[in-house]
C-alpha cells in the first residue's frame, strides 16, 4: 500500500477474507511502501502479517458471482453480480505498527522464544449479519437484509509479536475502527 495513501482497508475482489480457505490457514500480508520513492526503489517501511480470522472470523461463507440476464431496452444485457468487499487492513484496526514489522495471532498460536508479544487484541463479534441486499436500478440504492448474530458479542483474543530484544512501541486496537459494514457511508468515495 502506498504511504501516504489508502491504509485503512482494501478491496478484497470477489472474495471475502478469512482464517481459513479449503482446509488452510490463511494469512494476509500488508506492507506500507513510499508513495512517492526517492528514485526506482521502493522500500517497505513496515509490515504486518496477520491470521485471516483477525479480519473476519466467518469460515462459512462461500462467494459465488451470480447473473441476471434480460436488462436494458433491448433485453439482451446481462447484469453480473460481482461482489467486491472492502475490508480493514490491520493499520485502520490497530496503532503501533507504523515502521514496525509485526505478526498478529490469534491467541491458541505458539509461537519461538525469539518473539516477543507487544499487544493483546479483541475482536467482538457484531449484533447483526448482513445475509442479503436488494439494489434498486431505478433509484441506485442498495438495502442490507439483517439478522441478528446469534454470537453477538462474542470475542476473538489475538496478540501481536515481534522478533527482537527490542519489540518497539505496542500493538493497540484502535477505539474508533473503521465504520462497520452497513451503514450508509459511501466507501465508493474513496
Amino acid at each position: 500500500m502506498a504511504y501516504p495513501g489508502r491504509e485503512v482497508n482494501y478491496d478484497s475482489n470477489s472474495q471475502v477474507p478469512s482464517g481459513s480457505h479449503n482446509g488452510r490457514t490463511i494469512f494476509y500480508v500488508f506492507g506500507r511502501y513510499p508513495a512517492e520513492p526517492d528514485g526506482d526503489s521502493f522500500p517497505v517501511l513496515d509490515l504486518v502479517i496477520c491470521h485471516g480470522d483477525f479480519l473476519n472470523a466467518d469460515h462459512e461463507y462461500v462467494h459465488k458471482n451470480k447473473n441476471v440476464k434480460g436488462f436494458g431496452s433491448y433485453g439482451d444485457i446481462m447484469i453480473r453480480d460481482r461482489k467486491m468487499y472492502v475490508a480493514p487492513t490491520p493499520f485502520g484496526l490497530v496503532s503501533g505498527v507504523a515502521h514496525n514489522q509485526t505478526l498478529i495471532l490469534p491467541e491458541s498460536f505458539s509461537v519461538t522464544k525469539e518473539f516477543q508479544n507487544v499487544g493483546r487484541l479483541v475482536r467482538r463479534e457484531a449484533d447483526l449479519l448482513i445475509v442479503g441486499y436488494t439494489f434498486d436500478l431505478r433509484k441506485n440504492t442498495l438495502k442490507p437484509e439483517t439478522v441478528s448474530n446469534s454470537s453477538a458479542g462474542r470475542e476473538h483474543v489475538f496478540n501481536a509479536w515481534r522478533l527482537g530484544r527490542r519489540p518497539g512501541e505496542p500493538v493497540l486496537m484502535l477505539k474508533n475502527p473503521p465504520v462497520p459494514a452497513g451503514s450508509d457511508d459511501d466507501v465508493d468515495k474513496e
